[in-house]
């Protein structure tokens, strides 16, 4: 692996010309359950954020990167972020994003939580990272077990759904080099 990127994914930093594509993922209303959204999000609103996007994990404790396919000549296909960031307890939370249904299942998440991990144990020395995923998420939940992560919990009624509440799990994996 070199840099943040493998045969199948980069890892890059947000650019100006991302806010069209923040804009279509951020007002989804198809993901706003996993992200924890209530509202949209203006162009503006977005613009600002990417323009922060260059301040230092340790000021923001939060970390985005765009994913972009290199099997697909760099199109950008989702999105992987750190957050809860704890440079005291050297841990971090992980979420990601591949947005259409027809680039997943193909190695992206995968590849990109590769890389992902390495960064977080190797660049920034984090003890340990995190995730939180809806129980009936089984292709989530498959690709953080795949790389070693472990239930460490289970919230009970924690997310509301248009079918009522739904359990939460929390997943850890510890540095163990």
């Amino acid at each position: 692996m070199a840099g943040l990127e493998n045969k199948i994914v980069r890892l890059r930093a947000l650019e100006p010309s991302d806010v069209e594509i923040l804009y279509n993922w951020e007002n989804d209303t198809s993901v706003w359950q996993i992200s924890g959204t209530l509202s949209p999000f203006s162009k503006k609103i977005l613009a600002r954020y990417i323009e922060t996007s260059n301040m230092d994990i340790y000021e923001t404790k939060q970390l985005r990167f765009m994913i972009d396919s290199r099997l697909e000549n760099y199109r950008t296909i989702g999105a992987i972020d750190l957050f809860d960031f704890d440079p005291f307890h050297l841990r971090a939370g992980i979420g990601i994003l591949i947005a259409e249904e027809k680039d997943r299942s193909k190695g992206y998440a995968t590849a990109a939580l590769d890389i992902l991990i390495h960064y977080c144990f190797n660049i920034l020395g984090l003890h340990q990272i995190f995730c939180n995923v809806e129980t009936a998420n089984k292709k989530s939940l498959m690709l953080f077990k795949k790389f070693g992560f472990e239930v460490i919990g289970e919230k009970k009624d924690w997310l509301k759904t248009a079918d009522g509440w739904t359990n939460e799990l929390m997943l850890q994996l510890l540095n163990k080099r």
